[in-house]
């Protein structure tokens, strides 16, 4: 995988530990990370992000906003959820990528690449 840069936003310390273990293990960059929306929306909108990795419930607040933000800017992005995704992202994101937690570490590395080759980011 080439050298990208990726916006975490997870609000689960254990989680996002083995988040970023695992990115920087295959060479990704990670900026911030976040674990609020506000931290997450500051990041995004004043870092230089290659795909974004987004819980979608940061304490209690849900992390659409950043989404929006990113998307709009053609920056991918990838939800991650203990929810049912069709149970929690709005319509217009049921065609982003997402995982349910807890995930498969290849799993999301996968994701990761194939949502970077294609360039995802929601209509």
């Amino acid at each position: 995988m080439n050298k990208h840069r990726a916006l975490v936003a997870e609000d689960n310390v254990l989680a996002l530990i083995g988040l970023e273990d695992l990115l920087a293990d295959h060479g990704i960059d990670i900026v911030g990370p976040a674990s609020t929306v506000t931290e997450a929306l500051a990041l995004a909108d004043s870092e230089v992000i290659d795909i974004a990795v987004l819980d979608v419930n940061l304490h209690n607040q849900m992390v659409y906003p950043v989404a929006d933000l990113l998307s709009g800017r053609g920056i991918p992005v990838i939800f991650l959820t203990g929810y049912l995704p069709e149970e929690i992202l709005p319509s217009h994101y049921l065609d982003m990528p997402s995982l349910q937690k807890p995930y498969d570490d290849s799993a999301l590395i996968a994701l990761i690449q194939a949502t970077l080759d294609r360039g995802d980011v929601a209509d």
